[in-house]
């Protein structure tokens, strides 16, 4: 059976090369996903009630949990999107190299994603808690409160990366079975000579 290229031998200048491309790639993936995050997820509103402080208008709102589904979604999503093109593209051709890239750019573009999610709008909304008069109406900047779900990029990624790679090693190992030399019959019955079955 012919091995892909990535499986042969050690680091080489070729598979180094993938490796930063596929950590480079996923881990700027997280830009796009911290920005999709700013622009979808809701924002609380507060009212100013004294110099600095504000709190909220509906004590009973939804949008921090609304806000932390989104980026779950987002970040789900992310990873099965780096895993299924990541795979598809890179570890097929670099093997473990790319796959160990892919990894830790996907760790990085969840953290990624957070950071900037939680910036974008961090500057207006500490202006406004700062210098508007009480009983003023302002929104919050994002938060993530459920930091567990920073781990579903990486997860996703390597779980992708994994059920592909099984799968693909299976029509090879059955494709070894019945090649040359092999019996295909199965059963009691045998091929006997000249055609001839015999039990």
């Amino acid at each position: 059976m012919r091995k892909r290229s990535g499986d042969e031998g050690g680091l080489t200048k070729e598979r180094l090369a993938v490796f930063a491309v596929a950590l480079a790639g996923s881990a700027l993936s997280g830009i796009v996903a911290g920005l999709i995050w700013a622009a979808v997820a809701p924002r609380a509103v507060l009212q100013e009630v004294a110099h600095g402080e504000a709190e909220l208008v509906n004590a009973e709102s939804s949008a921090f949990i609304v806000a932390d589904a989104w980026f779950c979604l987002i970040v789900v999503a992310g990873g099965l999107v780096t895993g299924i093109l990541g795979y598809r593209f890179l570890v097929r051709r670099a093997g473990w190299t790319a796959a160990a890239g892919l990894i830790l750019g996907a760790v990085a573009a969840a953290l990624l994603a957070l950071w900037i999610g939680d910036n974008i709008g961090l500057g207006t909304y500490n202006h406004q808690l700062a210098t508007s008069p009480n009983g003023t109406l302002f929104h919050a900047s994002l938060a993530l409160g459920a930091k567990s779900v920073l781990a579903f990029w990486p997860l996703l990624t390597s779980a992708v990366i994994l059920l592909a790679e099984s799968g693909a090693r299976r029509p090879a190992a059955s494709a070894a079975d019945t090649g040359p030399g092999k019996s295909e019959a199965s059963g009691m019955w045998t091929s006997g000579p000249a055609g001839e079955h015999s039990p």
